[in-house]
């Protein structure tokens, strides 16, 4: 049984036995709004995972334009005030952005925004951390990645939060406010049990920029692997009440490990596109029901989704998922929207 809520390094061999697939829409533009990178001295010991590895990901087929980086613990400053140090991965991540806007690596524009982490519970320190990425950032910071996600039982595999209540907090809440006013994005991570909470964070600051990932954190394995119907329904009713809120957008996938829809690790090969699309169908078709295609996004999640799936695939999988939508609705999904709701360049073409 697949070893759930823990990030494994990848198997190239395994992901070889997959078929080749025709991709689907190959024109249609793509902006990744959530990937990860890790330095080959990787404090975490997982394995290098930088522009080019990257780069060799997308360069299966689809019409990846430009993609958002996400915080990942990486390259970290190690000198310096602790709520100083998540900003050396700013500057890491602006280094890989300038180098991929030269060209010589390919079209896409790898980086295009940046987000990052700040401690928005820290208090004195949340504006000068949050005004120095901007100034490392290179014009392309957009905003902080903070957890919520949190679970009683451990074996779900915890990130960030140590108790429930986080978005609930004052000293949260003051740091949250500064980072609005900055005019900064908040990427929203939690299970689906705090949602209601991100709800009521995002009711109360009705200007804030709040992008929440990976479908808003259903769960399908430990305790709730049993309970799949249950936890649709939970979930279906909690993004309900969060879609009211005009000023919430949610990032469609990064769900493999958590979802639990493939035991991966057994299979004898990757799932297909049309697998992935049969297994996170519902949860695609109720986020645009709820969200619309103005206020979703997709993310590939990349490379921890890898542990169970290629890129081609992966994205065949969340395309198919939208066979639905008009191909203007479409665009709008895979890369309109999160050109708007991350603020990226306006002279990237789409």
């Amino acid at each position: 049984m697949t070893t759930f809520g823990k990030i494994a390094a990848p198997r190239p061999e395994w992901l070889a036995q997959a078929s080749p697939e025709e991709i689907v829409d190959p024109h249609l533009p793509v902006i990744d709004t959530h990937h990860h990178m890790w330095p080959g001295s990787s404090p975490h010991g997982r394995p290098k995972y930088e522009l080019e590895e990257f780069l060799a990901d997308t360069d299966t087929g689809h019409n990846i334009v430009a993609s958002v980086y996400v915080q990942a613990h990486s390259a970290y400053r190690s000198f310096g005030p602790e709520p100083m140090r998540p900003v050396g991965e700013t500057e890491w991540a602006g280094g890989i952005a300038a180098a991929s806007e030269s060209g010589q690596f390919g079209p896409t524009r790898v980086a295009a925004g940046i987000v990052g982490y700040v401690d928005l519970a820290a208090g004195d320190w949340v504006q000068p951390v949050l005004e120095a990425h901007i100034a490392r950032g290179g014009g392309r910071f957009r905003g902080v990645r903070d957890s919520a996600a949190w679970d009683a039982d451990p074996t779900v595999g915890l990130f960030g939060a140590s108790a429930p209540g986080r978005y609930l907090r004052d000293d949260f809440q003051q740091g949250f406010k500064q980072l609005t006013a900055l005019g900064l994005s908040l990427d929203a991570w939690c299970f689906f049990p705090q949602l209601p909470e991100l709800t009521a964070l995002a009711r109360k600051f009705p200007t804030s920029n709040i992008i929440i990932g990976h479908f808003g954190g259903p769960l399908g394995y430990a305790a709730y692997g049993n309970h799949r119907d249950e936890v649709f329904a939970r979930w279906k009713s909690s993004m309900t009440e969060l879609a009211k809120s005009e000023n919430v957008s949610v990032k469609l996938g990064g769900v493999m490990m958590r979802l639990a829809s493939f035991d991966y690790e057994e299979m004898d090969t990757p799932p297909t596109g049309q697998q992935l699309a049969d297994a996170w169908g519902p949860y695609v078709e109720t986020c645009l029901e709820l969200f619309g295609p103005s206020r979703c996004v997709v993310e590939s999640n990349f490379p921890v989704e890898k542990m169970g799936i290629g890129y081609a695939a992966y994205f065949n999988g969340l395309k198919l998922a939208l066979k639905g939508l008009s191909r203007d609705e479409k665009i709008q999904v895979l890369s309109g929207t999160a050109k708007r709701v991350y603020r990226l360049d306006p002279e990237l073409k789409l």
